[in-house]
């Protein structure tokens, strides 16, 4: 980088930034079609997208990643992002930097460097405004800078800075070291801060109290021991503070761990109590989000941090906002791939985030790759979304999309039901519009191969873990390119853990597969197909055995096998069981499904007819 380069970007304002804020205005991304869900009279559309951050060489930063954004009490908008100077690594030369829109995100000022680097690493902006004063709060993390795009050494020398601003964000104070404040001497590797904003409580005697969500680890003996997921708080404007609430969770000898609870989201309820929203990474317990709530104010969590298996997204932060305008709408921005960070979704709960809608009933804001994102109320009705997006890598750019209540559309009602048999069980939804057909013995449900399938609810009784289990069921398949699934259980992907039956009439072949884990080993994937694909439309008989070893798939008395793989089938990853539909959405079957059944260890798991498909019960 040129002497004059590093002067503008280390300085207060960049004088290239107004080139790359108008550049940035203009560089449009693909959009939902306006039309349904706009309202009458409107004059903006329901939704509207562009580009904020995107790496070039003439600013000085090869990437920006780690959006955040918060609304000022003068209403100005402050997105924060990591510039990243070399490349993309998470522990280079890093400032955390930030453009100011003054209308509600419809256009943006220049880029300013509000934490330089220097070398080093500024990263995890979480700012926080304080709705009683007008100062806005940037918690961040610091560490040491390395220029080989490798990784911070592990334990890693980070350390939680504060600045603050007066003026709107126009200027910022020097960064004050908090460790003190916040870093029990068993932390010895701080975390993060955040990513993504900070709360201010609204309720109760607490109210005015500011909430951040933290991170720390305690390594001995040159690995993890504990991981720590906590709340900061503060009672006086920012000027101090402590830790309140804290959920502490020890690794196994070999490393192992049930939750890994990080990059915490947090939301108010009503009631008062702190919604906290984690990033769940490679625990053994099913899914890859985790919930805890703390009461008090924040100072204790009443029970630790339980997973969410049937809520889909990979391994990455998201966003918790509530959407307001007198609706008890909470909204969660990730994206919705089980397996990759991508296809960037809005979901919605209606319980204060006990429970989520499905991928099939939220929003898509873009089937790229995306990642980390964080929501603000830009203005009115109009929420805004700050999101890593790209056509061809989740750190290509940051992107504001802004968007109403029309465009999420109103929530929608129950779906059609089939009846699952298993004791303990409740209906299955079905899903696009499956119909009822004449089966292989009374009904089954037909597939259109575009997005009907039959989605079981999570219950503790389905994932099959290391058990030896049989699943059979009655196929009809006609599609004669691409994959077309039959049954799947389980995630998605070559690394998660999985059931998955499939039909292949390209192919020529019908294929039964198992990844199985016993971690902290890698996943492993036994596999076996039949010579033939079967999709003369006719029905077929197709059996799965996992036991002694072996695999087994038997279609119309076509028996192939294959040695097994040790290990759960039901670790770590999301999970989930569908009918004619891969778990990530991706695929579809064209034809029909009757009497799908599996059982396991003498108990059977589900027990599906497909006799009817009906009103929800």
């Amino acid at each position: 980088m040129s002497p004059r380069l590093s002067a503008l970007r280390h300085g207060a304002t960049l004088r290239t930034g107004l080139l790359v804020a108008l550049c940035a205005s203009l560089l449009a991304v693909p959009q939902p079609a306006v039309g349904a869900g706009q309202s009458a009279g409107s004059t903006e559309p329901p939704f509207t997208q562009q580009v904020l951050f995107r790496g070039t060489p003439d600013q000085g930063y090869a990437c920006f990643r780690i959006p955040a954004v918060v609304r000022t009490v003068k209403g100005t908008l402050l997105a924060f992002a990591e510039g990243r100077v070399n490349d993309c690594g998470d522990a280079g030369d890093i400032d955390i930097v930030l453009r100011r829109s003054s209308d509600g995100g419809r256009t943006w000022g220049p880029l300013k460097v509000v934490s330089s680097g220097g070398g080093d690493t500024h990263g995890n902006p979480q700012p926080v405004v304080d709705s009683r004063t007008g100062r806005i709060l940037l918690a961040q993390t610091f560490n040491s800078g390395r220029a080989d795009g490798k990784s911070c050494e592990s334990p890693c020398d980070r350390t939680p800075h504060l600045q603050y601003s007066d003026d709107d964000g126009a200027t910022w104070s020097p960064p004050r070291d908090l460790s003190a404040q916040l870093r029990p001497p068993d932390w010895n590797s701080w975390y993060a801060t955040g990513p993504g904003h900070g709360l201010q409580l609204r309720h109760g005697r607490h109210a005015g109290r500011l909430v951040l969500g933290v991170n720390g680890e305690t390594w001995r003996g040159g690995r993890t021991v504990r991981n720590h997921a906590a709340l900061a708080i503060s009672d006086d404007g920012g000027r101090n503070w402590r830790l309140g609430a804290r959920d502490s969770r020890a690794h196994s000898p070999e490393g192992t761990f049930r939750q890994k609870p990080q990059e915490l989201t947090l939301h108010e309820r009503r009631d008062g109590s702190v919604l906290a929203s984690a990033r769940e990474t490679q625990g053994t317990d099913l899914g890859h989000r985790s919930t805890a709530v703390a009461r008090g104010g924040g100072e204790f969590f009443t029970s630790s941090f339980r997973a969410m298996p049937g809520l889909y997204t990979p391994q990455v932060q998201g966003s918790v906002l509530p959407l307001g305008g007198g609706t008890d709408r909470l909204l969660l921005s990730a994206p919705a791939d089980p397996d990759r960070r991508r296809t960037m979704t809005v979901r919605s709960s209606y319980d204060e985030g006990a429970t989520w809608e499905g991928v099939d009933r939220g929003r898509t804001v873009t089937t790229d790759w995306s990642g980390y994102s964080d929501m603000v109320r830009a203005s009115g009705d109009r929420v805004g979304l700050l999101y890593e997006g790209g056509a061809a890598d989740a750190r290509d750019e940051i992107r504001f999309a802004a968007f109403t209540q029309d465009w999420l559309g109103p929530r929608r009602g129950p779906d059609p039901v089939t009846a699952d048999r298993a004791p303990g069980a409740g209906d299955a939804a079905v899903l696009g519009g499956a119909r009822q057909v004449t089966g292989h013995h009374g009904q089954a449900l037909a597939f259109d191969g575009r997005d009907d399938a039959v989605r079981l609810p999570f219950r503790r009784g389905l994932p099959l873990g290391e058990a030896d289990f049989t699943a059979g069921l009655w196929f009809r398949c006609t599609g004669g390119a691409g994959e077309q699934p039959l049954l799947w259980m389980g995630g998605v992907g070559e690394a998660q853990p999985q059931v998955r039956l499939t039909a292949d009439g390209a192919g020529g072949r019908v294929t039964a597969a198992v990844t199985a884990r016993r971690v902290p080993a890698p996943a492993a994937t036994a596999q076996v197909s039949t010579a033939g694909a079967y999709n003369d439309g006719r029905w077929h008989r197709a059996e799965l055995r996992r036991g002694d070893g072996q695999l087994r798939l038997e279609v119309d008395g076509e028996s192939v096998t294959a040695p097994d793989v040790p290990g759960s089938v039901s670790v770590t990853s999301p999970f989930g069981v569908h009918l004619g539909q891969r778990v990530d959405s991706r695929a579809h079957l064209t034809g029909a499904l009757d009497e799908v059944r599996v059982s396991a260890g003498g108990r059977s798991v589900l027990d599906l007819p497909l006799e009817r498909a009906g009103p929800a019960r």
